[in-house]
């Protein structure tokens, strides 16, 4: 961090103008509230308001539950209007455009297509009507004189029994918007493990995966990720903090002792998708405190572990990555240094090629330096 005054720094910055990379972000998770309620009109789905402000607020009180458990169940509401082509069409294209007004250069959009299947949607039906939702956002956004790069990474429930049929799913569409793999849902009681065989699979076939560990569940989750889910990512995995011991601190300094699992994370640079305010919502950072000046962001980025900031779920957080940027900000005293060091590790950590990431880096760098 710089000498600078960082909160007079970011306040002489639009944080929208700043070039950024989405690396954890769930599609049903990001909707307009005016289009769920739209698409319930014409499909007759309940909703618990009409309104389209009332039901963002809706959303927001309901997912601050301090569970992850309570805070899922705000996506029965946003799946239920998510069960045709059209539909899903329709807010990967919306999707797109609010990442592309927010700033962000190249996103990875997560989403779980075996949920989107009650209307008669197959599965590979499911998968082209959201990649061409992404398509049709990225060439508004060309449009409009920006660019923005897009990849899917098709998700399992991992409560359910369907890994391996999912893994098969994405390798059908690794060509054509798929970048990669992930399970989601309720963490604890339903670890990776659970899923092998779909990750050997994918390992076979040179897939890249992330995993949602450390988020619900503590170390051996993130444990398991690691050595069955084959995860080149961590989602969230901000519960590697539990293995790390404070042993004293003074004025100036901290003296920690990290932990074998840990150390294993930090020194082979294995990337944490963190996502600060859902991690307050859903008590994933329960026992470090409940404010984000507690939450183990800082301390891990002091350690050298290679921290992403990410939104998890934009409407159900009321956020945008620019948000969390700028609370971060606030919370740590960053300055522009630590936010570009922040997008520079997430666009390393995109399920993209080598040539690729460098360009992006590029981009990001030079976008940096511009503001």
């Amino acid at each position: 961090m710089s000498g600078a005054s960082p909160w007079l720094l970011w306040n002489d910055v639009d944080a929208a103008r700043l070039p950024k990379v989405s690396l954890h972000d769930h599609l049903d998770g990001a909707l307009r509230p005016a289009t769920i309620v739209e698409i319930a009109g014409e499909t007759g789905v309940e909703l618990p308001e009409t309104d389209p402000a009332s039901l963002a607020t809706w959303f927001h009180e309901h997912a601050d539950s301090g569970s992850l458990v309570d805070y899922l169940k705000t996506f029965d509401v946003t799946t239920s209007v998510m069960q045709t082509a059209p539909a899903l069409t329709r807010i990967a294209r919306e999707y797109v455009q609010d990442l592309a007004a927010d700033g962000v250069v190249y996103g990875e959009v997560r989403w779980a297509p075996e949920q989107h299947l009650s209307a008669g949607l197959t599965l590979d039906a499911a998968v082209e009507a959201v990649q061409a939702g992404l398509e049709q956002g990225v060439e508004a956004v060309r449009q409009e004189g920006r660019a923005i790069r897009v990849g899917q990474l098709v998700t399992a429930m991992r409560h359910n029994d369907r890994a391996l049929e999912i893994a098969e799913l994405a390798l059908r569409h690794r060509d054509r918007g798929a970048v990669g793999f992930d399970i989601a849902g309720a963490e604890a009681g339903f670890p990776p493990s659970r899923h092998r065989l779909a990750f050997e699979f994918l390992a076979e076939h040179c897939f890249p995966v992330t995993v949602h560990a450390g988020e619900a569940d503590g170390l051996d989750s993130i444990r398991s990720a690691l050595v069955d889910g084959r995860a080149l990512r961590l989602g969230h995995g901000v519960r590697i903090a539990e293995d790390l011991v404070l042993e004293r601190e003074d004025q100036e300094n901290s003296y920690v002792t990290v932990g074998r699992l840990a150390r294993w994370v930090r020194d082979r640079q294995i990337p944490l998708e963190l996502s600060p305010q859902s991690n307050l919502q859903t008590g994933a950072i329960a026992a470090w405190g409940d404010r984000l000046e507690d939450h183990p962001f800082d301390l891990l980025y002091q350690l050298g572990f290679r921290v992403t900031v990410n939104t998890d779920n934009r409407l159900m957080s009321d956020t945008s990555l620019s948000k969390e940027l700028s609370l971060l900000t606030e919370a740590f005293d960053y300055d522009l240094d630590d936010l570009l060091t922040f997008q520079l590790n997430a666009a390393e950590a995109a399920f993209l090629p080598l040539e690729d990431r460098d360009e992006l880096g590029d981009t990001l760098t030079r976008g940096f330096e511009a503001i």
